[in-house]
């Protein structure tokens, strides 16, 4: 990870607008770098140019690709990404143990939260 708390960078990807564009502006606020996608698809894209992506966030159920064939797919090339899904569908347990998971609906601070958790921040 970076070395200064509030610095990492995260992929977001939420095929809702509205959802991806309230959690970024709150991932931004607290200074992290956000980059986002609409798709699993599309994060593979937007990845390539990240040099380091410390944290994906990313809703389960999307079109094109799972959320966790994206962190798979993300993971085969960078082993210690921390990876947050976010589902409504899915109960925690249900994507291995040790994966964390925000079970929508959920407020900003609690992704905010949950980030600083899987970064070592709290």
């Amino acid at each position: 990870m970076n070395s200064e708390a509030g610095k990492a960078v995260i992929l977001l990807v939420e095929d809702e607008p509205a959802v991806k564009g309230l959690f970024s502006q709150a991932l931004k606020k607290e200074g992290y770098t956000v980059h986002e996608a609409r798709n699993g698809v599309e994060a593979l894209e937007v990845e390539k140019d990240i040099a380091h992506l410390d944290v994906l966030v990313t809703d389960v159920v999307m079109p094109y690709m799972k959320g966790p064939e994206l962190a798979r797919q993300l993971r085969a090339k960078q082993p210690d990404l921390k990876v947050i899904f976010v589902s409504g569908y899915v109960a925690p347990g249900d994507l291995g143990e040790h994966q964390a998971l925000l079970q929508k609906p959920f407020v900003r601070q609690q992704l905010i939260d949950k980030v600083k958790e899987v970064l070592g921040e709290q």
